[in-house]
């Protein structure tokens, strides 16, 4: 908990296996690099020091595995990052499969599930399928199998493919997928949206695939990933029209440290035009870092008068901070939050603060 009082539900963390071995086709060092040059770019040497197994400084060579979390991560070291180094008291383990880049995904079904089992009372297993890996029949089959098995409360979906992508809204591919989930039990589907981590096309990952699937299916709550962006516009419009879209905002507090004035414009127009009620917390770790400076600068975040005086934005509250960085997301999951803090509370040592 942060301050001991505040509960903290990172909706998006996951079992990472960036190793040379997972790699699936010859030029997938590209993508890996890119995306690891994201992180290597917010993290601290410190958190290299301790979490990384390469080396702690990158090679020009986009070829090269240059960072050290480009490897297969354990569940010691995410559930020491989570748990004991920040004050994070429940987490979402998403599975993001990208068979087309990774042989076993990107986040694998398998580690996210083992990392939910390590921790179960601290982390909900997120499942992930495809429909074109290996097709739709196979996709609603282990549906079944990880809900059933593996007791997956969710699916995390990334259409945007090197080869060949699929829409979210397609009534063939996309379809079959929300109706398994409603007859098991899903309430909410998860969309990996914008912020590409592959070098598929852009517009393959636009969230305006969203809006037919939203409205065909009122009683599923969508959660869209990462404001969109840079989809950001689309991304506002759909939340704001449509109450069974959430967004999760898995990645982008991380603006508060690299571009804050730009951050805080996009959190006036949430909070003006969608409300803190549908915005969930998210941070992506390990691969950009220790969420705890994220959390405890959004804390004391205050949208600048400027902005508000400008264009109309409301002031953020205490209430809204403990919706978005906690009871939001354990609402949306039936989390019982005084059970969790209470749990918290007689356990373990104070975390420790962020890493320097």
């Amino acid at each position: 908990m942060l301050n001991n009082d505040v509960f903290i539900f990172d909706n998006a963390v996951h079992m990472y296996d960036l190793s040379d071995e997972n790699i699936s086709r010859p030029d997938g060092a590209v993508d890996r690099a890119y995306l690891l040059n994201l992180g290597d770019a917010r993290r601290s040497p410190a958190e290299e020091k301790l979490y990384g197994r390469r080396g702690l400084l990158h090679s020009p060579s986009l070829g090269d595995a240059f960072s050290g979390y480009s490897r297969k991560w354990t569940v010691e070291d995410l559930g020491r990052l989570m748990f004991d180094e920040s004050s994070t008291d429940f987490v979402m383990a998403h599975s993001v499969v990208l068979y087309d880049v990774y042989k076993s995904g990107f986040a694998p079904v398998q580690a996210q599930y083992e990392f939910a089992q390590a921790y179960p009372e601290k982390a909900l297993f997120v499942g992930g399928v495809d429909p074109l890996y290996p097709s739709v029949a196979g996709a609603l089959e282990e549906m079944e199998r990880q809900v059933h098995e593996l007791h997956a409360v969710s699916f995390k979906f990334y259409n945007g493919h090197l080869d060949k992508s699929w829409k979210c809204d397609d009534p063939k591919l996309a379809y079959p997928l929300y109706e398994r989930a409603q007859a098991l039990g899903i309430k909410v589907v998860q969309f990996h949206k914008g912020f590409p981590i592959t070098r598929c096309k852009l517009e393959d990952i636009s969230p305006l695939d969203i809006q037919q699937a939203a409205l065909d299916f009122p009683d599923l709550t969508f959660a869209v990933h990462h404001l969109a962006l840079p989809y950001f516009e689309e991304c506002l419009y759909l939340a704001s029209r449509f109450p069974n879209v959430v967004l999760v905002l898995s990645g982008t507090m991380h603006l508060q440290v690299v571009a804050p004035w730009e951050f805080n414009n996009y959190l006036g127009r949430l909070l003006r035009d969608v409300g803190s009620d549908r915005l969930l917390w998210g941070s992506e770790a390990p691969l950009f870092g220790n969420p705890q400076p994220i959390i405890e600068k959004f804390w004391n975040l205050q949208i600048e008068p400027e902005l508000q005086s400008r264009y109309g934005y409301p002031e953020i509250t205490e209430d809204d901070k403990r919706k978005i960085l906690g009871e939001n997301g354990a609402r949306l999951f039936g989390v019982d939050i005084h059970k969790a803090i209470r749990r918290a509370k007689e356990s373990a040592a104070p975390p420790v603060g962020a890493l320097r």
